[in-house]
């Protein structure tokens, strides 16, 4: 039997991401945003509210930056979701973060987060709160690379969020292969 939930959004695995762009001075701020995705070959999408410091410097920028949070850096990942821009203008630092200039788009880099897509603005609807950014460069700190220069999961240990139960979790091991196991089942 099935509980039914009602309409949540509560997908699984849901991961978390930090959102960082430079103000009118250069400042760099960033949040944590749960709600948002692929939506297309090079485009992300994500859901956030029109009044945070960061969406207005993604407005002013027309770029910023998305980082895959980290369990190794979940306190300072959460801390950037709980605390306004707006009233701690200086959360990055607080947070235990260093940024540097993306070659790519007007946006900051988080050094302790080694995997950042680096996107440029395409459209934010305040109605929806709906962000969308094209994907530019996709960025990997050599730390988390396989020997075959591929991003290895174990050594990212990417974050993701059970909003359901308030809990953030790390994927565990290789389960399968993806796109190749079903093939066992075609006939």
């Amino acid at each position: 039997m099935r509980k039914n939930f009602g309409a949540k959004p509560w997908i699984y695995p849901q991961p978390v991401f930090i959102l960082a762009a430079y103000d009118a001075d250069g400042v760099p701020n960033c949040m944590n945003a749960a709600w948002g995705g692929l939506t297309d070959e090079d485009e992300l999408t994500m859901c956030i509210s029109y009044e945070h410091k960061t969406t207005q410097n993604i407005l002013l920028r027309n770029a910023f930056t998305v980082s895959m949070a980290t369990a190794d850096q979940a306190v300072a990942c959460d801390y950037v979701g709980i605390v306004s821009g707006n009233l701690v203008p200086d959360k990055v630092e607080k947070a235990g973060f260093h940024t540097e200039p993306s070659a790519f788009v007007d946006a900051p880099l988080i050094k302790e987060l080694p995997m950042a897509a680096e996107c440029a603005l395409v459209s934010y609807d305040p109605a929806t709160c709906h962000l969308v950014g094209r994907i530019v460069n996709l960025s990997a700190d050599e730390s988390v690379l396989k020997e075959n220069g591929k991003i290895d999961m174990d050594k990212l240990r990417p974050l993701v969020v059970d909003a359901m139960n308030g809990e953030y979790r790390a994927p565990g091991p290789v389960v399968g292969k993806a796109f190749r196991d079903g093939m066992q089942l075609k006939k």
